[in-house]
């Protein structure tokens, strides 16, 4: 592969995860860490991105896809996760569930239980819960946390979302990360994602994560969740053998893969 045609994949890997580390350069790619090596400190020197303690941080922030981009990417895969998830949970439990693709998708497939509590800041993930004639009875309750709204946004957010959910005691917080890894746990690029995400975690008496592999051995900018925080591990079978899955199963109680 062209070193040209590596840098490329690299960059697209920044501009969706902010983060990039060594090792998934070198599983991605297919290359020697030699020429991981050379590829970071290249694209480092073309102020594409800061090299630091494990791998590359683009520089500055970049935007994050819409998320009716995201749900398109990997969507068989959060399909998968978003059902297997469901299989997690029983009647009467209270949940909090963030902003995300994948867990757009387990909105869908939690129409299928029955007698939740399901507190949320995404819209799109409210509207799939409610997804009704008015007047129908709902199988579970739905609460749509309030907050601040910004332009394009599909969830709330900000101080008073994070007052909202120190109001709440949930069984179960589901949340779908940037990025996961043995060592540094949950991570999300943009702080205000992080926040509400922490304070679920600490509201939830367990903490479940959806995350594709793709988001498997990486690390964030904001992390919200230590490893020793999470209590079971979604994933896709595009894991399966991967050395990112493997360190993961070392550190977490339990992972399914869908």
């Amino acid at each position: 592969m062209l070193q040209e045609t590596r840098l490329h994949r690299i960059r697209a890997l920044l501009a969706t995860l902010g983060h990039v580390s060594t090792e998934r350069i070198i599983n991605e790619l297919g290359v020697s860490r030699e020429t991981a090596r050379r590829d970071i400190i290249e694209l480092e020197a073309l102020g594409a991105a800061r090299r630091v303690h494990g791998g590359l941080m683009a520089v500055g922030t970049p935007a994050e896809p819409p998320l009716t981009v995201r749900s398109a990417a990997r969507a068989r895969e959060k399909r998968a996760i978003a059902r297997a998830a469901v299989g997690l949970l029983k009647p009467g439990q209270t949940l909090f569930v963030d902003a995300g693709s994948t867990t757009t998708m387990l909105a869908e497939e939690l129409r299928t239980m029955s007698g939740l509590t399901i507190i949320t800041n995404s819209l799109q993930a409210a509207l799939k819960l409610a997804a009704a004639e008015e007047g129908e009875q709902l199988n579970s309750s739905v609460i749509l946390l309030g907050g601040a709204m910004q332009a394009g946004a599909q969830e709330t957010r900000g101080e008073l979302t994070i007052e909202e959910i120190c109001r709440y005691r949930a069984d179960v917080a589901m949340l779908s990360p940037t990025a996961i890894d043995s060592k540094n746990g949950a991570s999300s690029f943009h702080p205000y994602e992080a926040a509400i995400a922490r304070a679920m975690v600490r509201q939830a008496s367990q903490t479940i994560l959806l995350a594709d592999h793709s988001k498997l051995g990486l690390s964030s900018r904001m992390q919200y969740a230590s490893i020793e925080q999470i209590a079971v591990l979604v994933t896709d079978s595009g894991a399966t053998g991967a050395q990112a899955l493997v360190e993961l199963e070392r550190a977490l109680p339990k992972i399914v893969v869908a």
